[in-house]
């Protein structure tokens, strides 16, 4: 009887392990036929590369074949933040990257930074996805195999 217990404990802690492992996998998944993993990073208030991120990211879109081929990031910190004020001047070029399935990652503590400097908490478009650190989740995508490019 043991030995019985012991087995069904064994089989329900894979299963468990399993369901972990299956939960914890990122966005890939959606993408079956991505053939590359790219996270752009942006870290300026400048305009002309705030347009050239996103001229970079419209670009590896076609270059891959579509949005189906890419997993693609854009990742604002910093002053950079402001591509994802809902008035930014790129907001029709932004909508048009998320139906391309374009995640654009905001930095939390860069916002908090800017809630306490101006006592104002800025407004950021609703598609935004937070983190707490944008440059800590460069360095995790790195691990899990995205390319980081600054462009």
């Amino acid at each position: 009887m043991k030995g019985f217990i012991l087995s069904v404990l064994i089989v329900f802690g894979l299963l468990f392990k399993g369901t972990l492992l299956a939960e914890d996998t990122n966005d890939e998944d959606s993408k079956p036929f991505a053939e590359a993993n790219i996270v752009l990073q942006l870290g300026d208030d400048d305009a002309n590369i705030q347009a050239r991120v996103i001229n970079v990211a419209n670009n590896l879109i076609k270059h891959y074949g579509g949005p189906d081929f890419v997993n693609l990031e854009i990742v604002a910190y910093g002053p950079g933040i402001s591509l994802l004020y809902p008035d930014n001047p790129h907001a029709e070029r932004i909508s048009s990257l998320l139906v391309s399935d374009v995640k654009f990652i905001g930095c939390m503590n860069t916002v908090e930074t800017i809630t306490r400097s101006t006592g104002k908490k800025p407004d950021l478009i609703a598609a935004t996805i937070p983190v707490k650190t944008g440059v800590a989740h460069l360095v995790e995508r790195a691990g899990q195999g995205y390319v980081v490019i600054r462009p």
